[in-house]
């Protein structure tokens, strides 16, 4: 008969084994954690292996990600087709499925990618408010848990201090935290930094918490259901031992993140009475194991029944075909030329896309300054889900982890706002949206010294360098009403990655009116031709703001008989990805002149190395826009003087 010590020493000596075949690996939180990841599957987790993308499963997120072995383990002993013998064997390998952190996209079942601590916490707060806002528009077809095992490490991480706040806040009550709570880190026991009484810290955000042992699978077990009954999140700390079972090494730092080595693997064999080779687990645990796989067949196929086929569609494909309203907006914007901030100008586009979208909007406590929420919008609380916007508070890290979890629930498209300066809180969680491939969309206001008076702490000089060598981010700075509709509208379509719009808080000319071609997405090739004088032998390349100090400069050289060529440059992303021929056409073989109120970052890839750039070399300054533009030469006048000076032109 296989016991329950049967099934937890299962994931355990898988894991143990694995770690010890990469000779690389972290084996004692699976060894710690076995016991509660056995009760949490075997009684509590819905789910069905053969279908790992089920709209209404419940969710398993294994926020300490460096324990990825035991997710592993418990995907091939439930029955995951994809996770196979080989692949626990080829752990942590070159083109396994199964690498040292879980990624998303190796394996179904693997509901995001963890690994930085915290992250997956705060994901899972997101994937938590999906849920909510699905049942608040589906209520018979979407009602299912969000479980997190997280570790010492999530807990001291700021991001989570900021999710939690946030899931308290709005009363995520099918959100359950399983805590490993085993008093060790790397540098040896968490005493050494860490004593925060974990339980009132989350009572304080409105959060059900309790302690537990666990190793005692009924204490699991019970306090799983109260917390299932809880009409709050909740955090469940489980008493356990790093490293269960292994004699000489539980409870200490070195079964962290090293192999146990052979003689260790034996003794813990013995101890835990385990007489099996590596990789061998006999068929009745692996027969009982798949039996829990297997057991919420019946309940897979009644919600297949009763969800129609174009619901469960909508849960797996946002409406995002905007096509139609964004060339309407074009069309009104041709007509008005609007002299705004790029950043209003992308509040207006929200107003006509919000209502044709399955999008959700936010803004980390910047709403008003972000322009991030339209008339259309709802706002969501702990009582009422039914909206599609979130007030996000100052909590920037957690906002953009929040979007992640909205994005992978796969029914939603997030956008969050804030400052550019502070892409330094988000960028954990932005590039694991790359990594992800997920159409997050970032709105990132204030973009450059152009906000003036605040300055230099929130001017945001070299940040867009910082983007665009982030792989798989798409990042925009439109220079005017139409540029920004088409950003949007490709950013709405971009469904492998992330896209940045990055906007301004001082208004701009509208400049589209010098295209030569008004109907087609111009920003969709990343740059082109703004203006094409014949016989030019000089490029002035700008994007967002700059455009117009370009345009100026040009009208002002052509007035001296300087024909010169302007081109906008509103995502060098989209632009890498063009034909070398283009490229070449649209950048010239003469001069070229990059102008950007930013730092030179990437730019010499573009204006070579006798290129010259026009922008900033140091930090800003506290003053109106106007004045530091002058006072750091980002002008029209300073672009002429750099091209006179190329042509030997006093």
């Amino acid at each position: 008969m296989t016991t329950f010590h049967d099934l937890s020493n299962a994931i355990r000596f898988l894991s143990i084994d694995a770690v010890e075949k990469a000779n690389s690996g972290h084996p004692g939180m699976p060894m710690g954690m076995a016991d509660v990841a056995t009760v949490l599957f075997q009684k509590h987790l819905v789910f069905n292996p053969k279908d790992a993308t089920w709209p209404n499963r419940d969710r398993f997120v294994l926020s300490a990600g460096h324990g990825s072995m035991l997710l592993y383990s418990l995907l091939y002993l439930t029955g995951y087709p994809d996770t196979t013998f080989e692949q626990l064997k080829n752990f942590r390998q070159l083109h396994s499925k199964t690498p040292g952190h879980p990624e998303y996209g190796h394996l179904p079942g693997v509901e995001t990618t963890t690994g930085p601590l915290g992250q997956g916490l705060a994901t899972a707060v997101g994937i938590a408010i999906a849920e909510r806002m699905l049942n608040a528009r589906h209520p018979d077809a979407i009602s299912h848990y969000t479980y997190v095992i997280a570790s010492d490490g999530d807990l001291m991480e700021g991001i989570s201090h900021e999710a939690a706040s946030l899931a308290g806040h709005l009363n995520l009550n099918k959100l359950i935290v399983l805590y490993d709570d085993n008093g060790i880190s790397i540098d040896g026991k968490t005493d050494l930094s860490f004593s925060d009484n974990t339980l009132k810290r989350f009572e304080s955000y409105g959060w059900h918490a309790e302690c537990i042992d666990g190793h005692e699978n009924t204490a699991v077990d019970e306090a799983i259901a109260r917390a299932k009954r809880s009409n709050k999140p909740s955090l469940i700390a489980c008493k356990t031992t790093i490293g269960f079972g292994s004699p000489n090494k539980a409870h200490t730092s070195g079964v962290h993140g090293s192999p146990l080595g052979k003689a260790e693997i034996e003794a813990t064999r013995v101890a835990l009475n385990w007489h099996h080779e590596p990789f061998e687990i006999p068929q009745q645990i692996i027969h009982a194991w798949r039996t829990i796989g297997a057991q919420h067949q019946a309940t897979y196929d009644q919600w297949q029944k009763q969800v129609d086929a174009d619901l469960q569609k909508q849960f797996h494909e946002p409406l995002f075909n905007i096509t139609k309203v964004i060339d309407n907006y074009k069309q009104l914007a041709r007509d008005t030329k609007p002299n705004l901030a790029t950043r209003v100008l992308s509040q207006q586009v929200l107003e006509v896309i919000v209502p044709n979208m399955s999008i959700v909007g936010g803004s980390a406590d910047l709403t008003g300054s972000n322009n991030t929420k339209v008339s259309s919008q709802k706002t969501i609380s702990a009582s009422d889900f039914a909206g599609n916007y979130i007030y996000y508070g100052v909590r920037e890290h957690a906002m953009a982890a929040v979007m992640n979890g909205l994005s992978l629930s796969k029914a939603f498209i997030p956008y969050g706002g804030t400052f550019l300066v502070f892409l330094d809180y988000l960028k954990p969680a932005l590039r694991l949206s790359a990594m992800m491939k997920q159409g997050v969309i970032y709105i990132l206001t204030h973009d450059s010294i152009g906000l003036g008076e605040d300055g230099p702490t929130h001017q945001p000089i070299e940040h867009l360098a910082h983007l665009r060598c982030i792989p798989g981010v798409q990042t925009f700075r439109p220079m005017d009403a139409t540029e920004v509709a088409e950003c949007w509208q490709l950013a709405v379509h971009n469904r492998k990655g992330p896209s940045v719009l990055v906007l301004t808080r001082q208004n701009l000319p509208y400049l589209s009116d010098l295209r030569a071609n008004h109907l087609e997405n111009a920003c969709a090739k990343g740059a082109y031709v703004l203006i094409e004088k014949q016989g030019s032998n000089v490029t002035l390349i700008a994007t967002g703001s700059e455009v117009s100090i370009a345009v100026d400069a040009a009208n002002a050289l052509m007035e001296l008989n300087i024909p010169v060529r302007v081109v906008s440059m509103p995502c060098a992303d989209l632009f890498d990805k063009q034909p070398q021929e283009y490229k070449s056409q649209v950048l010239g073989t003469g001069l070229r002149i990059a102008i950007e109120a930013a730092t030179e970052g990437t730019w010499p890839k573009y204006i070579g190395e006798k290129g010259v750039f026009v922008g900033m070399n140091s930090y800003g300054a506290s003053a109106p826009a106007n004045d530091l533009y002058t006072h750091f030469g980002i002008t029209a006048d300073m672009v002429i003087k750099k091209v006179k000076a190329y042509l030997g032109r006093n």
